[in-house]
């Protein structure tokens, strides 16, 4: 079988999203929402699910838990574009509550993610197809041991002939020193980063995103790309001491689960189709803008 130009490697878990919600409720009280949804996530969960939406090839391997929820979560997606590990174990399960102008937070039991083996997914590495075939890894500070062997993952790619990527979502830890050294050497090891403006802002540790940016900018070497996602101001990218921004349409914000996800598999599909970063950019912001804005969700027109 044909290697795709495209590789996702990550978190899979089962979603529950519920909303709107305007503010918190006090303890011991019951809320009536206007929808929920139980749907396939997780970082790379998302990104795959928008690759399939916008019909660009892919491989996504990923592990699940054994149980009824695993068997529905794999289910979900498209079987020749998934190789899936199986954990005997449950089901990851993130509950997102939206909030009233699209905010959401999550809450996830640990599952299958907490048992994810560096070794079970590296085996199952293949070959990238061209020099222009790109590697992300999502979600990695969700999985403690992918965590850990992110870079040994990184150079396994790396020797495999694969351009790679990584959003390595929010620490459940927070940005303690500790993780703040490990997401820059994640970064230093990659060729593109993907992170959003309040990881920026935790990582540089100010709350001004444009001085996080520009301190950010000025750690990378000259051979990476890192990619800023600033939600409806757009995205920035810094490359080769470039800077290029995207400006979001303006849409009518249904909900914002997995919207980075999705703005990270188109940019990265469009790199992949030979696009140029600006191209890339305004690619991602676009599809991002309309899966965000329609229910149930599409990646394209």
């Amino acid at each position: 079988m044909t290697v795709p130009p495209l590789l996702v490697l990550g978190n899979v878990n089962v979603d529950l999203v519920l909303g709107e919600v305007d503010g918190w409720p006090a303890v011991g009280t019951e809320v009536m929402v206007d929808r929920s949804e139980m749907r396939p996530g997780g970082s790379a969960g998302n990104t795959a699910l928008a690759l399939s939406g916008m019909q660009v090839a892919h491989r996504m391997i990923a592990s699940v838990g054994n149980d009824s929820n695993g068997a529905w979560l794999s289910g979900q997606f498209d079987q020749p574009s998934t190789e899936w590990i199986v954990e005997p174990c449950e089901t990851t399960l993130t509950v997102g509550i939206v909030h009233k102008g699209g905010d959401r937070v999550f809450f996830t039991t640990p599952g299958h993610l907490q048992r994810a083996s560096l070794d079970d997914l590296i085996e199952r590495l293949p070959g990238a197809p061209g020099e222009n075939a790109f590697a992300l890894i999502s979600g990695g500070f969700l999985m403690p041991a992918i965590e850990a062997g992110t870079i040994k993952l990184l150079a396994a790619l790396a020797a495999r002939g694969w351009r790679t990527a990584i959003d390595p979502g929010w620490p459940p830890a927070g940005w303690s020193a500790t993780n703040m050294q490990r997401l820059g050497e994640w970064i230093a090891a990659a060729d593109v980063s993907l992170i959003n403006a309040e990881e920026a802002k935790g990582l540089a540790g100010m709350d001004d995103l444009e001085g996080a940016a520009e301190l950010l900018a000025g750690r990378i070497g000259p051979s990476h790309t890192l990619v800023i996602k600033d939600g409806a101001e757009g995205a920035h990218a810094y490359a080769g001491g470039a800077h290029f921004h995207a400006a979001s349409p303006k849409v009518q914000v249904i909900d914002t689960v997995g919207a980075g996800d999705t703005f990270n598999a188109a940019l990265l599909a469009a790199l992949a189709k030979g696009r140029t970063l600006a191209e890339a950019l305004a690619r991602g912001t676009d599809i991002a803008a309309r899966a965000i804005s329609t229910f149930p969700r599409r990646y394209c027109s």
